[in-house]
């Protein structure tokens, strides 16, 4: 199972206004990466590359939904499914979240799942980011 973590820049960001998070308000999309993320350091999509986009994999829209209920707000989002074609793609071992609506600061990051190792999906494999229950809740 993958361990999800947040970008420090996002509470920051989270405060300021920067995202609005339910469906009608920016749009967040997943993209792979097998670089290391940085909790403290890295806090726009350009400071942690993304695997190239090819053969079936390319940075996707979450299809996200915020709602809140006494006081607790909860994040959910439909499962992201890459199906690798031609040669595949990887390696991948992350897979962080950004505001792709946002626009200064450009593409600001909000967590990643860490799955543990790096995976190569060969051509006719899926790559599924299951979100569960929720994404995050803010409580």
């Amino acid at each position: 199972m993958a361990t999800y973590n947040k970008f420090e820049q996002f509470v920051e960001d989270l405060g300021s206004g920067f995202h609005q998070l339910h469906a009608a308000g920016h749009a967040l999309y997943v993209y792979a990466t097998n670089n290391t993320p940085s909790a403290s350091l890295d806090a726009v999509k350009a400071d942690l590359l993304t695997a190239t986009e090819q053969n079936g994999y390319a940075a996707a829209d979450m299809q996200q939904d915020f709602t809140q209920t006494s006081g607790t707000g909860t994040l959910t989002a439909t499962d992201v499914v890459w199906t690798a074609t031609g040669a595949g793609f990887g390696p991948i071992r992350y897979v962080p979240f950004y505001n792709e609506t946002q626009t200064s600061p450009a593409d600001p990051l909000i967590g990643w799942w860490d799955y543990g190792s790096s995976v190569s999906p060969a051509a006719g494999e899926t790559f599924t980011v299951d979100f569960g229950a929720s994404v995050f809740t803010l409580a």
